[in-house]
């Protein structure tokens, strides 16, 4: 980023390694009175760091005039809204299992942003906005097997970029209430990130886990995501339920990393 001598204000060539990180970045350099940016092409295969940091130095080094117009990307990045789904299953006997944590948590962010859930193509569908950006909050009502296509359906719909989207779900690998929030990944056996997967055509998608442990006998655990939460457990649920929504709120304004490092196991 520049400013009109053409004196760099902003250098920040390692985050954009990142696409998440590009938003934060273009409004940093608005913060600090940019008037042009100019942004990299991508890390090529087989190129090394310091090559590629080369080249972007080279490009950076364009003359204002001809840098990128800074109004017309923020335009671009402001108009680009984000999709919160949280993963569960419809239905009145699902409602408080361990299964459908992501729809309790999509629950309170329509809290949060003051909207409410309307029954839509695929599921319910709620927007609001958050510190100025789009958001739409999707409960898929297609049985977890097939949330994916749920998720790929409003993507289109609402043209979403694929670094706009976050997946909460629940997660036997981790201790009850533990958040951790991932922008890539496998499946880890979870059918309805499985599904996600296949739709998208990628693991290159943000998740938020929310830890519901493995206290099951073996053979016992389809009856234990399916269970209802202990008593104990529902006492902790609505602090855990909030700070997950506060994650998914901090996604959207700061970005993957920045909520990465101030939520992760917190």
């Amino acid at each position: 980023a520049f400013d009109r001598d053409g004196e760099p204000l902003v250098v920040a060539l390692d985050s954009i390694q990142d696409p998440r990180n590009l938003g934060a970045i273009v409004r940093s350099a608005a913060a600090f009175g940019a008037d042009g940016l100019i942004i990299p092409e991508r890390r090529s295969a087989g190129m090394t760091a310091s090559a590629w940091k080369t080249s972007a130095g080279a490009a950076a080094r364009v003359p204002i005039a001809r840098a990128t117009n800074l109004n017309r990307t923020l335009k671009a990045y402001a108009d680009a809204g984000f999709t919160i789904v949280g993963l569960g299953n419809k239905g009145a006997e699902y409602e408080n299992t361990r299964h459908n944590i992501g729809f309790r948590v999509a629950d309170r962010l329509a809290e949060n942003l003051a909207t409410g859930f309307q029954t839509a193509n695929f599921g319910s569908i709620a927007a609001g906005k958050y510190k100025g950006r789009q958001v739409f909050l999707l409960k898929p009502d297609t049985y977890m097997n097939l949330s994916g296509k749920a998720v790929h359906f409003w993507m289109q719909k609402e043209n979403i970029p694929l670094e706009n989207v976050l997946i909460i779900t629940d997660d036997l690998a981790l201790p009850f209430g533990t958040l951790r929030l991932k922008g890539k990944g496998s499946d880890a056996g979870h059918n309805g990130l499985k599904s996600v997967q296949q739709e998208l055509q990628t693991q290159n998608y943000a998740r938020l886990r929310f830890g519901i442990s493995a206290d099951f006998e073996k053979g016992r655990q389809v009856d234990y995501v399916l269970g209802t939460w202990s008593a104990e457990e529902e006492e902790k649920l609505p602090e855990r339920i909030q700070q997950f929504a506060s994650a998914a709120q901090s996604f959207v304004f700061a970005g993957i990393s920045n909520t990465m490092a101030a939520f992760n196991g917190k």
